[in-house]
């Protein structure tokens, strides 16, 4: 790595992106996985009844381009579906389950034809229309930080804790966790239920599509700059400093304590998710040279002893989870941007009830707009209106 010989401005706050790129392909890797990977989760969805009206807010944007590939390709019972965004994309025409449709203004929408409602535009947004939407009838499944520890707002991953959407949320909304703590929690719940799980220490890689197009192009700009002269650093706006050839131990705000929001938001969640309070989560967030994909190297303190073979077993009979056996996945390597990806399972040799793992997840799909859509699933296989 060569160092930049400028001095780097203090990183600026890294909220939620409003705009992040589109889910891209990743190249496979040939990498052999451990026997009996889990298969695909499903909500039931034949059956699922009559086509819904839908809006997705921030339709522009790349979780909401990603959430109208998912609808589709999962077969989604969508009716009509109203793209709807800022007043400078209002009157865009894109595509959408069915067609093409003009994306209308947010600021003057009204919800109420609509029964499911995706907001996917930034926690601003949310915060100024997601509860006017809910009032208007539709049902909100909220992407963005706005609501996810309101009490009235169940915080949901169907592959755990499916069971809160049995009913309609007296909110009217349905918060989408932080595109880190999704992933982790998956493997955090069977792993908890068949250990215990005392404490969690995990470290996040996070790529540049977390903060969107804008992050993607600062850092293929970044790179070039770089490689061409180690003194250069391209344009330096989205991560307040250079991403390229670097690492950046700071997303988010950072708050009184030391911690960043990101941080926070990994603590919290996971314990209302899994329904315990006080679990200790230790984390530590990361902005890393990866274009899409977050990485996560995990560490977890537990009651009982723990297996590696037993856990890697454990985890491999998980829905859409994959155990690397040979190698371990990378953000490069992985071949399925719709599986969260596990390898390199150890249990301390002077600790046995202490193990650690690594995990990749596509964080626009696993992170974002898959689960969001698998909600919705769960939702419409219940028949909650």
């Amino acid at each position: 790595m060569t160092p930049s010989t400028e001095t780097p401005p203090r990183p600026a706050p890294d909220p939620q992106p409003t705009d992040p790129e589109s889910a891209g392909a990743h190249p496979a890797g040939p990498g052999t996985v451990a026997p009996g990977a889990g298969g695909p989760w499903t909500a039931d969805r034949a059956g699922a009844g009559a086509a819904l009206p839908i809006a997705i807010v921030g339709a522009s944007g790349a979780v909401g381009r990603t959430l109208v590939e998912l609808l589709v390709r999962r077969g989604f019972p969508v009716g009509e579906c109203v793209p709807v965004a800022s007043a400078r994309s209002a009157g865009q025409r894109i595509d959408v389950p069915g067609g093409t449709a003009t994306i209308r203004d947010l600021d003057d929408y009204d919800f109420s034809g609509v029964r499911l409602a995706f907001f996917s535009a930034g926690t601003p947004v949310s915060e100024r229309h997601a509860r006017r939407a809910a009032a208007q009838g539709a049902l909100v499944i909220d992407n963005t930080n706005a609501f996810r520890m309101a009490t009235d707002v169940p915080l949901v991953v169907p592959q755990v804790n499916p069971d809160v959407l049995d009913q309609r949320p007296i909110s009217g909304i349905i918060a989408n966790p932080n595109c880190s703590t999704i992933p982790l929690v998956r493997l955090l719940a069977p792993l908890r239920q068949r250990y215990g799980l005392r404490r969690v220490t995990v470290s996040t890689y996070q790529a540049a599509s977390g903060r969107g197009n804008r992050g993607m192009t600062e850092l293929r700009a970044q790179a070039v700059a770089a490689t061409g002269d180690p003194a250069r650093t391209g344009p330096v706006e989205a991560f307040g400093m250079p991403l390229a050839y670097n690492v950046i131990p700071l997303i988010d705000t950072l708050l009184a304590d030391g911690f960043t929001l990101e941080e926070q938001k990994m603590r919290q969640e996971s314990r209302k998710i899994l329904r315990d309070p006080t679990l200790d989560v230790t984390a530590t967030c990361v902005r890393v040279p990866v274009l899409n994909g977050h990485s996560e190297a995990v560490v977890v303190d537990c009651d009982a002893p723990i297996d590696a073979g037993e856990l890697a077993a454990l985890l491999a009979g998980e829905p859409e989870v994959r155990v690397w056996a040979d190698r371990p996945p990378t953000p490069r390597t992985v071949d399925d941007p719709d599986l969260v990806h596990v390898g390199r399972v150890r249990v301390d040799p002077e600790r046995p009830t202490r193990a650690a793992f690594w995990l990749v997840a596509d964080n626009l799909r696993i992170g974002a707009a898959l689960n969001a859509v698998q909600i919705a699933e769960v939702l419409v296989a219940r028949g909650v209106r």
